[in-house]
């Protein structure tokens, strides 16, 4: 007879109990990049709100800035760092293949010997490790996880590239997460579609560049096609994950899209019918489009400027490069 195993099962909720946000060094106007591609401050700002973003100084890597934030909110949480069991990185920008992100941040942030791993899931990244870290803790894999959205755009960028380079930023965004008394994560509705791989994505392989037959690679997009994707395929899945909650729009106080272009943004609150109550998250104003980073560092940038939003439902989604997709409503620390 086949001996019974037993099998772990942890809290019945789970919820973020607090954020930290880290910004590249330098703030870079649209003056300084229009020259490569022959464009104009006006253009960007009517095509993209973007007027600034923050980018990296050369010394300082994602895994850097992943660190900085990863502290903040560990401060912030009141949990101690060695009882965080896992930490999740969503990242595109690791400067090495491997050893991943994860493992050096949990080390430096005291939380050694957390179970470490990076997840590459591009602008939809911290949804995905949120929905993971939900998952882990309420399975009783983790009793508190960080999850982390870090990148360093600037380091794969093409300054002549028309299509995103004046999009990209640097940062990260951290969050720890926690077993709750009531639901503070809600549902998950998450996919792929992989027939659009070539809309987002880097332009050559690192082999080809190691092989001679290509320069270095770097990001690149079909911008008309992201953006119609984007506005009427991504407004389902918001609707959706409000759907799965069970609450709707006129309930949220907050909502908080991938920092992909302000156009977007706006056309998602319209579609989604936000009332004006609902404060909304438009940090690529001045930080730019950070990809994995984004979404945490517009909730923090909104939790900081309006901390009356503590409390409240705030419904978050990313979408990126995969093409892929995931947002959940979250009550908001």
């Amino acid at each position: 007879m086949t001996p019974t195993i037993r099998q772990s099962q942890g809290a019945a909720y789970t919820r973020i109990y607090s954020y930290g946000a880290a910004r590249g060094e330098n703030v870079v106007p649209n003056d300084d990049l229009v020259g490569p591609i022959d464009s104009s401050d006006e253009w960007i700002r009517q095509r993209t709100g973007i007027v600034t973003r923050t980018r990296a100084v050369a010394e300082t890597s994602a895994i850097d800035l992943a660190t900085i934030a990863a502290n903040e909110a560990i401060a912030r949480s009141g949990v101690a760092a060695d009882r965080i069991g896992a930490v999740i990185v969503a990242t595109v920008s690791n400067p090495k293949q491997t050893p991943s992100v994860s493992a050096i941040v949990a080390d430096r942030v005291g939380s050694n010997p957390a179970a470490a791993y990076d997840v590459n899931a591009a602008c939809a990244g911290f949804a995905y490790g949120v929905a993971q870290a939900d998952a882990l803790i309420r399975s009783g894999a983790a009793e508190y996880a960080l999850v982390i959205g870090t990148e360093k755009l600037s380091d794969i960028v093409d300054p002549t590239d028309r299509s995103i380079s004046f999009l990209l930023g640097d940062g990260a965004g951290a969050v720890v997460v926690g077993p709750s008394e009531t639901a503070g994560i809600g549902p998950t509705v998450w996919g792929s579609d992989g027939s659009k791989s070539d809309a987002v994505g880097m332009n050559h392989t690192l082999t080809e560049f190691r092989d001679g037959v290509a320069p270095w690679p770097t990001l690149r997009q079909e911008g008309p096609t992201v953006f119609r994707w984007a506005v009427w395929e991504m407004v389902k899945v918001a609707r959706q994950a409000l759907e799965e909650a069970g609450v709707q729009a006129s309930d949220l106080a907050a909502f908080v899209p991938h920092q992909a272009n302000m156009r977007i943004i706006d056309e998602f609150a319209k579609q989604l019918g936000l009332p004006e109550t609902v404060a909304i998250g438009r940090d690529i104003a001045t930080t730019g489009n950070t990809s994995a980073a984004s979404i945490p560092l517009a909730t923090h940038r909104l939790l900081e400027e309006h901390p009356d939003l503590s409390g409240g439902l705030a419904l978050q989604i990313g979408f990126g490069a995969g093409l892929v997709f995931g947002a959940q409503v979250v009550v908001l620390p």
